[in-house]
């Protein structure tokens, strides 16, 4: 039997197992899918908030703050790419200015460090690429950003370097209560896969998190898919903003941003749009078209022409609009990490952090003394000097032989993707976690070598090779036998 059973392996499931490993225990985190960050966590602004906006008082707002500060210390200790940049909050006209006082008013009650309203001059002196039509910003000097998949990703290979175990590919079918013969309480998952028993679950399910937490819970809840649109531009576009943009915020959300990603390309999104599909991922000409309207609306020569992948994202919008957090009331040994939409990146830290420390009170775990919470991330040769270079592709010739052109990704680091605790296994895995494919041509010169090297690294017909997992096979048919 398990002491805890995560439902979920994104931000805040892999947040959770990565603090929840430093206790004493026995863990498992199951996914549906194929690998870790493959549904929320994976398609977002990409972006740490400084806390401005959510309500004062709301579990968005505590947590927001808290993952906010934790994230310049946890990206040194597992070794992922943040950079701490600041944002700006544009006013389009006078009438907006007291929109931004507002915002300014509501961050500083959430403990939010350094607002400043700065005026048009100011503006351009900060972030010059800015149009002719705003008239003000709210200046967020504590914001930055993030890479999500690195970020879930060093959770996730942290916490399993620390025991925990990872089941993939292990959809959660039912949760029923049960009572062993001390008259302990515990839970039975169910799973397309069998069953486990478990003293404690954690609800981190995403868009899915309502049909688990209905499943045990007579207070119901309702969560919405909202689905966001984003444009992503080539790394040629790097210094175009070093801030995150955003624009006035409306009942859909903070609007439109503009903002580099720590990678050197420039982000745009999302936009807002309610679904009821919770797979709904597909991308609308209407949505680029209202992306490019509002973000126009702040810069003036936006470089569209470097667009170079479009994608989309969903949000779990639940009903009351805050995070939805602890041991449900009425099913014991349930915890639910539910409603996670923006800030949730953020707040994710914060938010495992907690959850663990709730879980180990309530299962009376001890501190593991030998709980290891440091990471080393995946060797960069781009980071590297020549001397440095050469010494590294001396020592490993893989490294000198590059794949991904567009990246500059070498068969080494593809290798690494490959071979670390919880491995690529898929073309999407290796491009989340070293970049081949993120570039230029998104993939269509380096997939094919990509596909032979997984094949050849985890033993299987390249033809078995997917996308993303599932059922997502690149190679549907054949023209001629292979000989």
């Amino acid at each position: 039997m398990y002491d805890a059973v995560i439902i979920g392996a994104g931000v805040t499931g892999c947040a959770v197992a990565r603090f929840l490993s430093a206790y004493k225990g026995s863990f498992c985190v199951m996914e549906r899918a194929e690998d870790v960050c493959t549904g929320t966590s994976k398609a977002n602004s990409a972006i740490i908030h400084a806390g401005f906006d959510a309500a004062h008082g709301s579990l968005m707002a505590k947590y927001n703050i808290l993952g906010n500060q934790m994230y310049p210390e946890l990206a040194k200790e597992l070794d992922f790419a943040y950079k701490n940049n600041g944002s700006l909050v544009l006013a389009l006209s006078e009438e907006d200015i007291p929109k931004l006082e507002a915002l300014k008013e509501n961050g500083e009650k959430n403990g939010v460090k350094d607002l400043e309203i700065v005026d048009k001059e100011r503006l351009h002196e900060l972030e010059p690429a800015v149009g002719h039509v705003p008239v003000a910003a709210l200046y967020a000097p504590t914001a930055g950003i993030v890479c999500p998949f690195g970020a879930t990703i060093a959770f996730a290979e942290n916490a399993c370097e620390n025991g925990v175990e990872f089941r993939f590919n292990t959809e959660v079918k039912g949760l029923t209560q049960a009572t062993d013969e001390a008259g302990n309480v515990y839970w039975i998952v169910q799973t397309a896969n069998g069953a486990v028993h478990t003293r404690a679950v954690v609800n981190a399910a995403g868009v899915y998190a309502d049909v688990l937490h209905n499943m045990v819970s007579a207070e119901k809840i309702r969560i919405t898919p909202r689905r966001g649109d984003y444009l992503l531009l080539d790394r040629r576009t790097g210094g175009y903003v070093q801030h995150t943009v955003f624009q006035v915020p409306g009942k859909f959300g903070k609007g439109v941003l503009v903002s580099p990603t720590v990678h050197g390309n420039t982000i745009i999104g999302p936009t807002a749009e309610d679904i009821d599909d919770r797979e709904g991922v597909d991308t609308t000409s209407e949505g680029f078209d209202d992306l490019m309207a509002k973000a126009g609306l702040a810069f003036d020569d936006l470089p569209l022409r470097e667009v170079i992948t479009s994608f989309a994202g969903l949000r779990a919008h639940e009903a009351r609009h805050d995070f939805i957090l602890g041991e449900a009331s009425d099913a014991p040994g349930f915890f639910d990490c539910a409603g996670i939409e923006s800030p949730g990146l953020t707040a994710a830290p914060a938010i495992g952090q907690e959850i663990a420390n709730e879980l180990a009170e309530k299962l009376g775990l001890e501190k593991d003394p030998d709980f290891k919470p440091t990471r080393k991330g995946f060797i960069n040769p781009k980071a590297l000097s020549l001397e440095e270079l050469a010494e590294l592709i001396r020592k490993n010739p893989d490294y000198g032989r590059i794949v991904c052109r567009c990246e500059q990704v070498s068969e080494g680091e593809i290798l690494d993707a490959i071979r670390r605790p919880l491995g690529a296994k898929s073309l999407d895995g290796v491009k989340r976690r070293v970049r081949a494919g993120m570039g230029r041509c998104q993939g269509g010169f380096c997939s094919p070598r990509i596909m032979d090297i997984l094949a050849e690294e985890l033993k299987i017909d390249v033809a078995d090779i997917t996308k993303l997992g599932g059922h997502s096979e690149v190679i549907v048919g054949l023209v001629k036998d292979r000989v």
